[in-house]
């Protein structure tokens, strides 16, 4: 396992050092991460679009017609039992913050591709016929000698009233995000010399085929050392996991994670990205569905603190599990 780390590391600093643009996957766990340079034949298995750096035009993209999406969540006892082991966790002192997710079986007429192809989100990745993302998460963007990462965390039901100011003024949410801030500025400062807080705690509003979600996110940026000369190989296994979907401090975070969840995340919660030659982006691989054997199941979660309320993260795990189109379907469960 150390060995494949380390030769996807080096691959990437070397095209990183020779400004060879390239896209990558980086899974969970870190044990299946995927590199192509641009003229690699087996990118006409993938497609994606991140941020406008893409590998297919998509101005012939048949227009929606109604399609049907029905999400069967996992019962809340189901997720209590995992909710309260967390909980114990953050009471005994073992973390201050764990993202807790769970897989949820949906259902819908619509390919893979065709999620894909009406996804209005920044960045999208199909995979064979594996997986779908459509992540509104920035991981960390390079431009220069300045590298910015952006987490979300805290997420709101936009028809809620005064939803904005609800959110803001919560404490929960605000030590959560404060949280996450911190971790972030400590991964950052891993590979650069200087890191502060550019930006903090502003609203990102996201359409979803049946609501408006409002998300919380941060900016906190740094620069890079004289010495980086590409290596972005070398920076992703410092900073991955990612701070935000595993909760801080890291290392005992995960154990938690792994024990409550009981699940492979796989290439959930992962990282994806690409190099143009001159900037370097990523995004976090949330808003997943994967394809089990024919089946398709919608990973989601979200952060959980000693002060959390179970039937909200409950809501808010379910309500994470939606296409992100602008049109709305007229049948909808």
């Amino acid at each position: 396992m150390e060995d494949l780390k380390r030769n996807f590391a080096e691959k990437l600093n070397a095209w990183g050092k020779s400004k060879t643009p390239f896209v990558f996957l980086v899974d969970y766990r870190i044990e299946k991460p995927l590199a192509w340079t641009l003229d690699d034949e087996n990118l006409g298995d993938i497609r994606f679009n991140l941020n406008g750096f893409g590998n297919r035009d998509d101005v012939d993209i048949e227009p929606l017609s109604d399609f049907q999406f029905h999400k069967f969540p996992v019962s809340f006892e189901t997720y209590l039992a995992r909710f309260d082991y967390v909980v114990s966790n953050l009471k005994a002192g073992n973390s201050f913050l764990v993202n807790l997710s769970l897989p949820t079986d949906i259902t819908t007429n619509l390919s893979l591709a065709e999620i894909f192809d009406h996804s209005e989100a920044p960045y999208r990745f199909l995979y064979k016929d594996e997986f779908v993302c459509f992540s509104p998460e920035v991981f960390i963007k390079i431009k220069g000698n300045r590298i910015s990462s952006f987490p979300m965390k805290g997420t709101i039901d936009g028809s809620v009233a005064d939803a904005e100011n609800v959110i803001l003024s919560d404490s929960k949410e605000a030590a959560e995000h404060a949280t996450i801030v911190d971790l972030i500025r400590n991964d950052l400062s891993m590979v650069a010399e200087k890191v502060w807080v550019e930006k903090y705690r502003y609203i990102d509003r996201i359409q979803t085929n049946d609501k408006t979600l409002l998300q919380v996110s941060s900016e906190i940026a740094g620069i890079l050392p004289d010495d980086f000369d590409g290596k972005y190989g070398d920076l992703l296994l410092k900073m991955l996991p990612a701070g935000s979907i595993t909760g801080a401090p890291k290392p005992s975070t995960l154990k938690i994670i792994e024990e409550a969840e009981n699940y492979d995340r796989g290439y959930y919660t992962g990282v994806m990205g690409y190099f143009d030659g001159e900037n370097f982006e990523s995004a976090v691989m949330i808003r997943f569905i994967e394809n089990q054997n024919g089946k398709l199941v919608f990973k989601s979660g979200g952060g959980i603190t000693a002060q959390s309320n179970a039937r909200n993260e409950y809501q808010e795990l379910i309500d994470k599990v939606y296409l992100p189109f602008s049109h709305v379907p007229h049948i909808m469960f």
